[in-house]
């Protein structure tokens, strides 16, 4: 076994070096100063995974169900982190995101978003009509449209790295190249075995996402929901053609499938991406149509739940995986909000995969989940808008734990 060079013991682990991990450690020196935190990351690096392949969309709170944790931790958590890059001299913007009604039969989903964004906290939200649509985006078309001026976008990356060195300077230590391959709880602590030495810890939070029901495993938690990983591929505009994207254009969801749908996404940057599509991704951290994991791939065909959802919506799902290889179908998903676009004007672009909680019934869990434990804090299903809300989150892991050794 590798020397370890470190202290071995602490206060409270944290397993994951994501944008959630990250900031859930930074919650915990913030609040108690003199505890001993250690984040333990199975990368050679931290944001490998989810935080560094998502959009860098700042998100509003606009989708979810009023009163869901989802809807309260965005909109809370978008707060603190414009604050918090404020703060930082992160670069971000909040440019605005236009959701787009392509059809009469999108209307009524429309003004379903608009009254959860209204009960959700938001202002300043606008109907828009075809012309005032071109006003915001010339070149892209739609019956109708909601104006969202709390959207944005920023390098989630960038904000890992940052609160990473933060957490550095505080003290903290991050163990990398560090998978936790066993985790044994007894009466006063909580053994986590890694390929570089065993850490003791008094309590542990797990922010593991695409790993976290095989570490919920680890800790004696019910089997299911399962992580089903589905890859999402995006085209990139060339660079000529930015101009065609100013901000952010979305789609009204469609409340018969279980993902969101094609959109346009201005980076950072400057770039534009274009997509995704959703298919089943073949390993849980496998990012081209290539990547292939046997144990990942049978976990995911193998399981009851992803087999119901599969029969459900087969049709769908044949036409993701269709679109996902011919550019031609791709190309006309995006026309339907910019008809501008040519095949030449979509370059390959980068890939994530999303760490989705399913139940053995095939429903897709749609909030924040936990197994919750005296010693272990597990995120059980923290994909999207988490990085948006995770300063939030990391308040709420904490004061869960707190709950549980009350």
């Amino acid at each position: 076994m590798p020397l370890v060079l470190w202290p071995t013991r602490y206060d409270v682990a944290v397993i994951g070096a994501g944008i959630l991990g990250l900031a859930t450690a930074r919650e915990l020196v913030q609040r108690y100063p003199g505890r001993k935190v250690v984040v333990i990351e199975k990368e050679h690096g931290a944001a490998r995974h989810q935080t560094g392949h998502n959009s860098g969309v700042i998100h509003s709170g606009l989708y979810y169900a009023p009163g869901s944790a989802k809807a309260r931790l965005c909109v809370t958590g978008r707060e603190l982190m414009v604050e918090y890059c404020r703060e930082h001299a992160v670069p971000f913007e909040i440019c605005g995101k236009l959701i787009v009604a392509a059809t009469e039969g999108e209307l009524g989903g429309l003004d379903e978003l608009m009254d959860r964004g209204t009960r959700n906290g938001l202002t300043g939200l606008e109907y828009l009509t075809a012309d005032d649509i071109a006003k915001h985006e010339p070149a892209v078309r739609g019956l109708r449209a909601i104006w969202v001026p709390q959207a944005g976008i920023v390098d989630y990356t960038r904000v890992a790295d940052t609160i990473a060195a933060g957490l550095v300077a505080a003290g903290v230590t991050i163990v990398y190249d560090a998978p936790v391959t066993d985790l044994l709880v007894t009466g006063h602590e909580a053994q986590l075995a890694t390929p570089r030495g065993t850490i003791v810890a008094e309590r542990v939070i797990a922010c593991a996402g695409l790993q976290s029901d095989r570490i919920a495993r680890m800790t004696g938690a019910a089997s299911t929901p399962k992580i089903v990983p589905f890859r999402g591929d995006y085209y990139v505009l060339r660079r000529e053609r930015r101009s065609l994207v100013r901000g952010l254009v979305y789609p009204v969801p469609d409340p018969r499938f279980p993902f969101l749908g094609v959109h346009f996404t201005r980076r950072i940057d400057g770039a534009v991406w274009l997509g995704p599509n959703a298919v089943l991704a073949f390993a849980r951290e496998g990012y081209g149509r290539a990547d292939i994991d046997a144990r990942d791939l049978i976990d995911a065909v193998g399981y009851a739940g992803f087999r119901a959802l599969a029969m459900r919506y087969w049709r769908t799902g044949l036409a993701e995986m269709a679109r996902d290889w011919a550019k031609p179908l791709f190309l006309r998903a995006l026309r339907r909000y910019v008809p501008a676009l040519t095949l030449r004007d979509l370059l390959p672009g980068p890939s994530g995969v999303r760490a989705q909680a399913l139940d053995a019934s095939g429903r897709l869990l749609d909030d924040f989940a936990f197994d919750e434990s005296e010693r272990v804090l597990n995120v059980r299903n923290a994909p999207s808008p988490a990085a948006t809300s995770s300063l939030a989150l990391a308040k709420e892991f904490v004061d869960r734990l707190e709950a549980t050794a009350a």
